[in-house]
């Protein structure tokens, strides 16, 4: 039989400790329906007891609708030995699990709280029995348990035969300033596990070292009963354990244990946090990241044609995700076969290199290609099936405030340089006259542009390809023209040198 391991989620409550980020009532109220619906965490904890009168209503929202579902013993408050005050504020808020905040180090109590083990001890005991009156479940965090293990372990023993005989339903245990190494955290929790084995221990995971995830792993293997992780690994300082990566291992490393997650999930509640906070997820953050199931050489896109050489455990479909494969200067044509398939377009070998090629060339220049620029770029490349006799070589354009803009334009026809100077109502439009002015004096004629459009990839940022397609009339004939560019001018510029070698 596989162990049942429970996950609380703190996002609400040691998550909203990072820097800048405070949660709106509504927010906490939504994100606590799709933690539970959706991702099905066991537990949430969802708000510190006596904090702002935001804090009382969000919980109340949190609470109403929890009763409603049959939620409400998994909502839990962090509290406070406080004579009360905190178990006053819970039964505002409608809560009926505390998280009571103590002492599990020596070195905590003697110098914030300057008292004795048994004044403590006392106290949490007077705590225990209101909330018991109350119909309060009681679950406790032991602050600074990591550092008490270390420094003061006979002070943590004598707590825990003191909670031995408490109604208390969980024991929590927290790395607080994330100091463990992950062989201290399977050490002390075993040795606590082995000597209390009807008790329920909670390991809470911190990031300082980026131990966190590994923390985690060992602290099931000794046979802790829940842990506690936040989305985005959002926290105080470096943040917690996240939650994302920890399920993830849980799933593909300890089959001894099971869990309710729903890993489809991840990625939404993820988004979702993200959006609420403003606190964007790392392009290379493990499962939530936007390029970690981005295959980008090549030859890794080989390799997935060919017996899935590149796939691991981790498929992005698990988390509601799809792999993609980045199109730049390290694609071969693998990657951007992969990305033609999801299009539905098909290039024949020599066209297809060309569409590399081109691909590469933009890759060098560092700018951002994507699946949705390929149409873009195939037209592009596929429409320059003519014999370059006309190169634009060079060109300044100028727009200053105040001044009509400019262009200086250097000219290559067959073999002859020719420079202009011209000015216009736009940069374009500068760069058309100085252009003329080159053909007038070559006695030829340039055709009449009749219609010019511009598109760029739908749903694409600032720096997103641009393609502007011209169209032209030349003795009542019509044609068009088209070129490929991140800068809006320069891809016209491009379309108008197409045009020069086509007439």
């Amino acid at each position: 039989m596989k162990r049942k391991l429970e996950i609380m989620d703190t996002t609400l409550r040691d998550g909203e400790q990072t820097s800048g980020v405070s949660f709106s009532a509504s927010e906490k109220l939504t994100l606590a329906k799709l933690l539970l619906e959706e991702l099905k965490v066991d537990r949430i904890e969802v708000a510190s007891a006596r904090v702002s009168e935001g804090e009382l209503l969000a919980v109340q929202q949190i609470t109403q609708w929890a009763k409603a579902n049959n939620y409400l013993d998994k909502i839990e408050v962090l509290t406070f030995v406080d004579g009360g005050v905190s178990l006053e504020w819970m039964a505002k808020a409608g809560a009926i699990s505390q998280n009571l905040l103590t002492k599990g180090s020596l070195n905590h109590l003697t110098h914030q709280l300057k008292k004795t083990p048994q004044q403590h001890f006392k106290e949490i005991s007077e705590t225990f029995n209101a909330a018991d009156k109350q119909g309060i479940i009681n679950n406790i965090y032991l602050e600074d348990w990591s550092n008490g293990m270390r420094n003061s372990k006979s002070y943590v023993f004598d707590f825990l035969e003191f909670l031995a005989t408490q109604p208390v339903k969980r024991i929590l245990l927290p790395d607080t300033l994330g100091v463990l190494t992950y062989k201290e955290t399977y050490d002390f929790i075993s040795e606590i596990v082995e000597k209390y084995p009807h008790l329920h221990f909670d390991f809470h995971g911190h990031n300082d070292y980026d131990l966190g995830v590994a923390n985690i792993m060992e602290a099931v293997k000794a046979g802790c009963h829940g842990l506690h992780l936040t989305v985005n690994g959002m926290g105080e300082r470096a943040g917690n354990a996240p939650m994302a990566s920890a399920i993830a291992v849980i799933n593909d490393f300890l089959p001894e244990v099971e869990i309710n997650l729903n890993e489809k999930a991840l990625y939404k509640v993820s988004k979702l946090v993200s959006a609420f906070t403003g606190i964007s997820i790392p392009a290379n953050k493990p499962i939530v990241g936007e390029n970690v199931f981005t295959q980008t050489a090549g030859i890794h896109a080989d390799g997935d044609n060919k017996n899935n050489l590149y796939f691991s455990d981790l498929m992005p479909e698990r988390f509601g995700r799809k792999r993609k494969y980045a199109l730049g200067k390290m694609s071969g044509k693998a990657n951007i076969q992969k990305n033609l398939q999801e299009l539905g377009l098909t290039l024949n070998d020599d066209e297809l290199k060309k569409v590399t090629a081109r691909i590469i060339e933009l890759g060098d220049k560092k700018e951002r290609v994507t699946k949705d620029d390929l149409p873009y770029i195939i037209s592009d490349v596929l429409d320059t099936d003519f014999q370059q006799k006309v190169f634009v070589k060079s060109y300044v354009l100028t727009h200053s405030k105040g001044l009509k803009p400019s262009t200086t334009l250097s000219l290559e026809i067959e073999g002859k340089t020719y420079e202009e100077n011209a000015s216009g109502d736009g940069q374009y439009d500068a760069f058309m006259n100085a252009l003329r002015k080159i053909y007038k004096s070559q006695n030829m004629t340039l055709p009449r542009l009749t219609d010019y459009a511009v598109r760029i990839p739908p749903g694409s940022a600032s720096d997103a390809l641009c393609e502007t397609v011209i169209t032209w009339d030349i003795d009542g004939k019509e044609f068009t023209s088209r070129g490929l560019d991140s800068d809006q001018t320069v891809s016209a510029i491009k379309a108008t040198e197409k045009m020069l070698n086509i007439i």
